[in-house]
Parts: structure tokens; C-alpha cells; sequence
């Protein structure tokens, strides 16, 4: 959640649960209000979903034509909580819906269905023709955090989805479609590991901050009263 980089319009994640859903449609609405015919993509888990802050911007969102790409993905269980057992509405493109703002689900395990289905998403949203919801299906192979031991979920549901791995299969598409040869894919792989491996070492290795750096960035308010 702490990855920014206003370089490339990536303005992170929110420590609070749902928190990102209204700042999204606050910067789709910036973008808007400067006459830009950029959008906005705001993503959230489907946990998030459960937050109050979501029907207060996605109503927002359709009033003042925000063109925000709202994008739920759900990869079942939040931090460890089926859907089912959060809500009677499990198709969670349809919150969307009483808000008549567009929205639709997406099989997130394909990239290529994903490349093809957001294609017209993004033209709506561009076009001026305000918000758009999408529901990205998807499943989490790992648990939330290292303590997650992820007994909510049988060994058989989980290699049910390995079978269907996105990135797998983009890898078979890439040699076997778009004729990409596997040493180039190899060494693509040996540069991205070269590179985690380079950045644990810099993160072990360096010191730890001066106590001092807790009050960097920290502002302080002067109040106009005085209460005893």
C-alpha cells in the first residue's frame, strides 16, 4: 500500500480498508474538473467492497459523470472471509447496478480476455459517458499475510485454480502464439530475480533511520482557541 510514483500516475494504496474507493472518484474528478481526457482506475479487494465510503462514491461517481474505472478484485476471500459469508449479493459487478452506473465481470485468470474486455470499458469512461464498475474473478494462491494459514480453503479448491494459472498460461501463449523464444523469456526472468535479489540486499544492509525521522513530514495545526 505504500508504493507511489506521481512519475507514472500510480498513487498507491490506502492504509484504510476502502479508503482508496472515494479518493478514486476524487481524482477522476480532478482529472475532470482540468479538462483532461484521462480516467481514473481505482482498485479494491472484495473486502472492500463491505465499506460504507463505496455507495457514497460510486453515487458521487454517476451524479457528476466521474470518469473513474472502478475495478473489485475478488479473489474470494479477503483477508480470509468467503464472500458468501459477507453478503447475500455474491456477484459483486452488480453493487453497480443501483446506482445505474455500467458494469459487468471479468474472467481475470486470462489476460487476453482481460486485454479484450477492458477495451470498451475504457472507451465508455473516455468518452465522456461517466463511471464504469468491473469485477475482476480471480483467486489468491498464497495466504493474505505470512500468519494466514489458510485453513478457510481445501487443498482441492486451491489446485483447481493452479490449473488455471493467468500467468502459466500467458507464458504458453507467448511461445506458442506470439512465437516469443523461451530464451528471451528466460532471461527476462534471471533480470526480474536479479533485481529482488539486489533489492533485499540494500534493504538488509542498510542502517536503520536516526529516531529523529519520526517527526519528518509530521505538520502541526495552530488551534485559534484556547479551551481550559
Amino acid at each position: 500500500m505504500h508504493f507511489f510514483s506521481k512519475e507514472h500516475n500510480f498513487v498507491g494504496g490506502h492504509g484504510i480498508v476502502g479508503g482508496q474507493i472515494p479518493l478514486g472518484a476524487g481524482i477522476g474528478f480532478a482529472e475532470k474538473y482540468k479538462g483532461k481526457d484521462t480516467l481514473c482506475v481505482c482498485m479494491m479487494g472484495d473486502g472492500a467492497t463491505r465499506q460504507g465510503a463505496l455507495h457514497e462514491a460510486f453515487n458521487l461517481a454517476m451524479l457528476w459523470n466521474i470518469p473513474t474505472i472502478f475495478v473489485i478484485e475478488n479473489n474470494n476471500y479477503a483477508m480470509g472471509t468467503s464472500v458468501e459469508r459477507t453478503s447475500n449479493v455474491t456477484e459483486l459487478y452488480k453493487l453497480g447496478l443501483s446506482y445505474d452506473m455500467p458494469s459487468k465481470p471479468i474472467d481475470a485468470m486470462d489476460l487476453m480476455t482481460v486485454i479484450e474486455e477492458m477495451k470498451p470499458v475504457v472507451e465508455h469512461v473516455r468518452s465522456g459517458k461517466g463511471p464504469y464498475l468491473v469485477e475482476m474473478k480471480t483467486y489468491r494462491y498464497k495466504g493474505h499475510s505470512m500468519s494466514d494459514p489458510m485453513k478457510y480453503r481445501t487443498r482441492e479448491e486451491l489446485n483447481k485454480y493452479r490449473d488455471r494459472d493467468p500467468i502459466a498460461k500467458l507464458h504458453l501463449y507467448m511461445i506458442e502464439e506470439a512465437k516469443v523464444d523461451k530464451k528471451k523469456i528466460d532471461d527476462i526472468a534471471d533480470r526480474i530475480k536479479e533485481v529482488v535479489e539486489k533489492s533485499v540486499a540494500f534493504a538488509e544492509e542498510s542502517p536503520y533511520p536516526d529516531p529523529s525521522a519520526l517527526y519528518e513530514d509530521v505538520y502541526v495545526g495552530e488551534y485559534p482557541y484556547i479551551m481550559d
